[in-house]
């Protein structure tokens, strides 16, 4: 029994390093690729930001591409925590489309503060990438509630595929524009793309 208990002991022991080394390796190059950017950044300069040996980077990734791709999982996957919340509570078009836009750069803002105190140039990295996997299934979440949001009628005067293509690349030039300003302007972001995008959205309605 003692036994038994030492090793579960053991594994949990491990496993909670494991987790705070790939933790650290990915607050590191978040730190580097925002400082120098991403094509600059080197495994080595990713390395030197942490305590951990060389070698030890290998045992979780094979190159800085992995690591950034790691970045861009876990912000994309908590980023749909917020816009599951956004979800919960919009019940018409002019409710999701302001609180979806406001959730995603309010998500942006919070993630940059430190490269933005540090006066980090190469903010644009550190956003939600829209070619993963997990970006591609917050694309199609977004198409639905999209859908569910409209009335028949309108839904029917709408490309859906089309609305949210625009609803997403405008989140995403707007946010990489936004982290440049100072100060960081999260309402007027949000202001500006929802009027955009609803505007746009009523005189394909009307038609």
């Amino acid at each position: 029994m003692a036994d038994i208990e030492a090793d579960t002991h053991a594994g949990g022991k491990r496993a909670n390093t494991k987790a705070a080394n790939r933790r650290a390796i990915l607050t590191a190059a978040r730190r580097i690729f925002a400082l120098i950017g991403y094509e600059a950044t080197t495994v080595r300069d990713i390395i030197r930001e942490t305590d951990l040996a060389s070698g030890t980077f290998y045992n979780y990734f094979k190159s800085k591409e992995e690591v950034f791709q790691a970045i861009a999982e876990d912000s994309t996957q908590r980023f749909r925590a917020h816009l599951s919340d956004v979800r919960a509570r919009a019940n018409a078009l002019e409710d999701y489309i302001p609180n979806a836009f406001n959730a995603y750069f309010s998500f942006i803002a919070r993630e940059n503060e430190e490269a933005i105190r540090a006066g980090a140039p190469h903010l644009a990295l550190i956003g939600v990438r829209v070619d993963t996997p997990e970006m591609l299934a917050v694309a199609e979440e977004i198409r639905t509630d999209l859908e569910r949001a409209l009335t028949d009628d309108a839904a029917a005067g709408l490309d859906l595929e089309y609305l949210t293509a625009a609803a997403i690349g405008i989140a995403r030039e707007m946010g990489d524009y936004m982290l440049q300003r100072r100060p960081v302007d999260v309402e007027g972001a949000t202001r500006f793309a929802s009027n955009l995008v609803l505007a746009g959205a009523r005189d394909m309605i009307r038609r």
